[in-house]
Formats: C-alpha cells, sequence, structure tokens
C-alpha cells in the first residue's frame, strides 16, 4: 500500500507539473503578468497540496475537495485577463481519481462547480460564452482524465502478494546503505556501558543496571560496586517504564531513557542504588535525570537502533535455522534411512560371511550418519525462546541428546527469576549446546555434567565430562583442533557478548568447558543450586 502512494504521489507530480508548463508558455510569450501570478498561485497550491497528502494520505478526499476549490477560485479570479488559465481546472478531477478513485472525481467536479457558482455571486466576475465554453471543455476533459486515474488507482490498490517482499527488499538496501554511517557501532553492551558511565558521572551510585525490553525487562549490563539491593532496582524499573517517568524509592531510583519526546516508548530503563551515606535531597534528583535524559538523546537513539537491528538479525537467524532442519530431515535424513534399507536387502543376499561382515559394517556406519544427522536436527531445532529459562531450554536439549546418545547428562540449574536478553541467552545456549555435542561425540565419556548459573546480567554455564580430556596420549587433543572451526565459534559467541570461553581439565580427569558473563565487573559464582535435574 506504501508503494501504491508513492506511485500516485510521483504521478500527480507529473501531471501537474505538465500543466504549468502548457499554460505557462503561452502566457510568457504573450507576456501576462496577471495570467502568470495566477500561474505563481496554482503553483504554490499545488506544491503544498503535494506535501500535505503525502504525510496525511487517510485525508485524501478532503484534500482532494480543497484543492479544487483552491484552483477553481484561482482560475475564476484571473479568467478576465488570462482565460487561459482555465485549463487548470482539468488537473484537480485527475489527481482526485488517481487519489481517491471515482468518488474522489465527481467530489472534485462538485467541489469545482459550487466554487464557480458562489464566486461568481459573490464577486462579481463575468463569464462570457467564450469563457463558459472554455471551462465546460476542460471540465469535460477532466472528467475523462478522472476516469482514466480512477482505473489507475483500482490498479495500483489491487493487493499483491510480492508487495511486502518489494518493501523490505527496499528497506534492506536503505539498512545496508546506512549501516555504513553507524560510527557507534551496533553493540548494544558497549553502547549500554557508554550509557551506564554518563550516569555515573552525575549520580554516584552503588549499583547502577540498564534494563531493556518492551514487555519483559531484561537487564542488558550493570556497574556494582557492591550487593546492595539489585533485586528492588529491578521492581522500581518496571514501574519507571509503566509510569514513563522518574520513580524513587528511599536510596533506590529508576528512570526511562526517551530518544525523542515526540516518539513512545523507552528503549531503556536505567536503575540504581545510592550509598547508605549518601543524601538523594540533595542532588535534586528530578533536575539531574532531566538533563541526563536529555544529553543522553543521541546515545538513547544508537542504543534503540542496535537493539532493533539484534531482533531482526536473531529473527532471521531462528527462522533460517527452522528452515536448514526441515531440509535435513526431510531430505537428507530419509534419503539416508532409505540407504539403510537397501544394505539391509544386500545383506540378506550375502554370498559369504566375509560380505555379510562388510554389509554390517556398512549398516553400522549408516545408522551412525543417521543419528547424527537426527541430533544436527535437534540442535538447528531447539531455541530458548520456547522455554521458561535459558537453563529450561538447557534441559530439554539434554534429555534429547541423552536419548540419542546414550551418554548419561546430568544438569545442576541455579537460577534467579531475572531473565538474560533474549538474544544474550540465545548465544549462552548454543555454546553450551555445541559443548554437549562435542563431550557426546568425541570424549568416549559415560556422564556429562552441566551447571547452569544464571543471575542476569551475568551467568556462568561449564559443562564437564568424564572422558578422555586433552592429554597427548589420549588423542582427543586431536579431535579438537580437527574440530576447531566449532571451538572457532564458541569463541566467537562468546566474544559476541562480552563473555569468556575457557577450556581445562579437572583433577579427575575428562574436560571442563565453561563460559562466563560478566555482570559488569563480577561474574556470578556458584552457590547451593535451586533446582536439579538429571537426564539420562
Amino acid at each position: 500500500m506504501l508503494l501504491a502512494h508513492r506511485q500516485a504521489l510521483r504521478i500527480n507530480a507529473a501531471a501537474r507539473a505538465f500543466v504549468l508548463l502548457a499554460i505557462g508558455g503561452p502566457l510568457l510569450w504573450d507576456r501576462d503578468r496577471e495570467g502568470l501570478v495566477g500561474l505563481g498561485v496554482l503553483g504554490v497550491i499545488w506544491l503544498v497540496t503535494l506535501v500535505v497528502e503525502s504525510r496525511s494520505p487517510q485525508r485524501a478526499i478532503v484534500v482532494s475537495i480543497v484543492e479544487a476549490v483552491a484552483v477553481a477560485t484561482t482560475c475564476l479570479l484571473v479568467v478576465d485577463s488570462s482565460p487561459a488559465v482555465l485549463g487548470a481546472l482539468a488537473a484537480p478531477p485527475f489527481v482526485a481519481g488517481l487519489r481517491c478513485g471515482a468518488k474522489g472525481v465527481f467530489a472534485s467536479l462538485g467541489a469545482v462547480l459550487t466554487t464557480a457558482v458562489v464566486v461568481v455571486n459573490l464577486s462579481g466576475v463575468t463569464l462570457t460564452d467564450a469563457d463558459l465554453l472554455t471551462a465546460f471543455t476542460w471540465l469535460t476533459m477532466g472528467l475523462g482524465l478522472g476516469m482514466v486515474s480512477s482505473f489507475l488507482h483500482a490498479t495500483l490498490s489491487a493487493p499483491d502478494p510480492l508487495l511486502p517482499y518489494r518493501h523490505a527488499s527496499d528497506l534492506l538496501h536503505e539498512l545496508n546503505q546506512l549501516s555504513e554511517g553507524l560510527s557507534s557501532g551496533l553493540e548494544p553492551r558497549s553502547l549500554g556501558g557508554a550509557i551506564l558511565s554518563a550516569v555515573r558521572d552525575e549520580l554516584p551510585t552503588a549499583d547502577l543496571v540498564l534494563y531493556v525490553g518492551d514487555d519483559v525487562l531484561a537487564p542488558l549490563l550493570s556497574t556494582t560496586l557492591d550487593d546492595s539491593g539489585s533485586a528492588h532496582t529491578s521492581l522500581l524499573a518496571r514501574l519507571a517504564q509503566r509510569s514513563g517517568r522518574l520513580e524513587t524509592d528511599a536510596q533506590t531510583f529508576a528512570f526511562p531513557l526517551s530518544p525523542d519526546a515526540s516518539r513512545p516508548g523507552h528503549p531503556g530503563i536505567v536503575a540504581g542504588v545510592f550509598s547508605d551515606r549518601l543524601d538523594p535531597g540533595a542532588l535534586d534528583l528530578p533536575r539531574t535525570v532531566r538533563r541526563l535524559t536529555r544529553d543522553l538523546q543521541v546515545s538513547t537513539v544508537h542504543l534503540e537502533t542496535a537493539l532493533q537491528f539484534t531482533a531482526f538479525r536473531d529473527a532471521a537467524t531462528a527462522d533460517e535455522r527452522r528452515r536448514l532442519s526441515r531440509e535435513m530431515h526431510d531430505g537428507v535424513a530419509q534419503e539416508i534411512a532409505s540407504l539403510g534399507y537397501l544394505v539391509d536387502a544386500l545383506a540378506s543376499q550375502a554370498t559369504s560371511p566375509e560380505q555379510a561382515a562388510r554389509f554390517a559394517t556398512l549398516r553400522e556406519r549408516v545408522t551412525e550418519v543417521v543419528a547424527e544427522v537426527r541430533r544436527s536436527v535437534v540442535t538447528l531445532r531447539t531455541t530458548v525462546g520456547e522455554s521458561e529459562s535459558l537453563g529450561a531450554a538447557i534441559g530439554s536439549l539434554a534429555r534429547n541428546l541423552s536419548q540419542l546418545s546414550g551418554v548419561a547428562i546430568e544438569v545442576t540449574l541455579d537460577e534467579t527469576s531475572q531473565r538474560l536478553r533474549s538474544e544474550i541467552e540465545a548465544e549462552l545456549f548454543r555454546i553450551t549446546q555445541e559443548a554437549l555435542n562435542n563431550a557426546v561425540k568425541h570424549a568416549q565419556c559415560t556422564l556429562v555434567r552441566v551447571h547452569c548459573l544464571v543471575d542476569a546480567p551475568g551467568a556462568r554455564i561449564s559443562v564437564t565430562d568424564n572422558g578422555r580430556g586433552l592429554g597427548e596420549g589420549s588423542g582427543r587433543l586431536a579431535d579438537v583442533r580437527a574440530d576447531s572451526y566449532g571451538l572457532g565459534i564458541m569463541r566467537e559467541r562468546a566474544a559476541l557478548i562480552g563473555a569468556r570461553l575457557d577450556l581445562e581439565e579437572p583433577p579427575g580427569g575428562g574436560l571442563r568447558v565453561s563460559v562466563a558473563l560478566p555482570s559488569g565487573g563480577r561474574v556470578p559464582q556458584p552457590e547451593s543450586p535451586r533446582e536439579i535435574q538429571v537426564s539420562r
């Protein structure tokens, strides 16, 4: 619909320009000053009309009537000296038909005729027979052109199944061009860190958190000097999000970030806790927050853009993973399974024990490939978004892998009620997923232990197996080197969210892969687990 509106605007602008040129040529040749003044007034009317209809397409019928009245009035006031200006009467019905269809054409003609009657009676303008004939000719032509433009209106307004894709293509092309000029980048955590630094320069706080999200607030980043009531900041941040203004409670405060006073919504909420030794009343907090919100508008626009880009990227990635999993399940997996049936048929006709043994080996390899494809399908389809929490998603993944591989997987969860941001959870989940897959495929282990600790905005996840470890004699170091692409991806995912990835051999043997996401200067440390889930 937006594309059709743009096309209509271009055609209307071209039609008006053509009328101005067609009438202006003879007037310039005759040096008709009054006619040129009238033509200039018509140009201003059409320019204003073009601006109004581009910004308010829903008022098309009103704009058509007002334009018809203004054009008819101008033509009648200069008709005595410049009858050629009457040619402009053909334009309003044409552009009205393109805007509103047939109803616009008749509304425009009705407005022209009504205006003519009123102007002639009130201003004393006299129309000669030649003027009446000229006006009738141009209005008739306007009616015919209006019917043509009504057909164009119906054609442009018809549903186009490709229109959303064309619109998306235009927006993506524009995004690619704009991204070259984004000097601040599109990494939400770094942009959020700059905002918290600016707030801390003005407000001495012991605990400062930046929350983001529309329906559910999640901590993006925090800077903490002590553990002074971070749970309370979450409650006050939600209150500030709903009220849209500064909220305070004793030593705790929260205020929304706004990119523009005229735009609804708040990309982020800053919440903090003052030290017990500080009196918030001495800071004139409302005035300071107003100044901060104003000074941070540019940074808030940067943050909002980064968050929207991240959400778009994650949605596109999830859709592509689902598509790949469908293709693998319905294509490759079925073809390999059918190959297994063919091997079974050949094995039943083996002519010697040696041939039967080779068929059995081949069948075993086909079964392993099918299992690997199924694991890949599970990996692609499992996401955090469908689960209650990051820990619940990891538990579901562990159950599926345990069933497919026969390896026991124990999952220990220690999570607070406050969730991480969705893109942070997604990256941590994929790192855990890759570590579990590596343990199941390469470690030759009988047990894998997963410990998931989440204390938003920080988190720590470790995957420990009792397998071969990384010793030179174990042969697993070669496996890890051969699978360095997967390890590199894990490190890239950790770097994207500002986390640290470590590989180590615990004292009892095996291998531990851990990823730690600091909350802003500190990494959450394990406490007593609040939930234990065992998958076997």
